[in-house]
């Protein structure tokens, strides 16, 4: 996990969950750029430490397939600790269905490929901000 040294605890972040590196560091650079606190997991059991150890991440932004535990699994073990936690799901698969229990806790879905100047935007209306 990166981008975790020196969070104010007060100060909503972001935790970006991505398998892909290229991806990842796309994504997380974007937020930054737009001023947001961003930390970075590779794979679902860094992203459930980082929910662990920084209670300051308000928005969890999950790739579904990946590796080992799967983006759903992240979001429900996440909503399960936290649950006030926002979600979004990222997904190059239209076709898979969003579990009914994720549209009850407001769990977004992006679909790849999407134009990386609208995330800001999507997060801030997600953190209201």
């Amino acid at each position: 996990m990166s981008g975790a040294a020196g969070i104010p605890a007060d100060s909503p972040a972001i935790l970006v969950v991505e398998d892909e590196v290229m991806l990842l560091m796309v994504v997380a650079e974007t937020l930054r750029d737009a001023g947001f606190t961003v930390l970075e997991a590779s794979n679902g059991t860094m992203a459930l430490q980082a929910l662990k150890e920084h209670p300051e991440i308000a928005l969890m932004i999950s790739d579904i397939k990946m590796p080992g535990m799967s983006g759903y699994e992240v979001a429900q073990e996440g909503l399960t600790m936290r649950p006030d936690l926002k979600v979004v799901l990222m997904t190059g698969y239209t076709q898979d269905p969003m579990p009914a229990r994720f549209a009850e806790a407001n769990v977004q879905v992006l679909h790849k490929p999407f134009n990386f100047d609208l995330l800001p935007e999507l997060a801030k209306g997600i953190l209201g901000s």
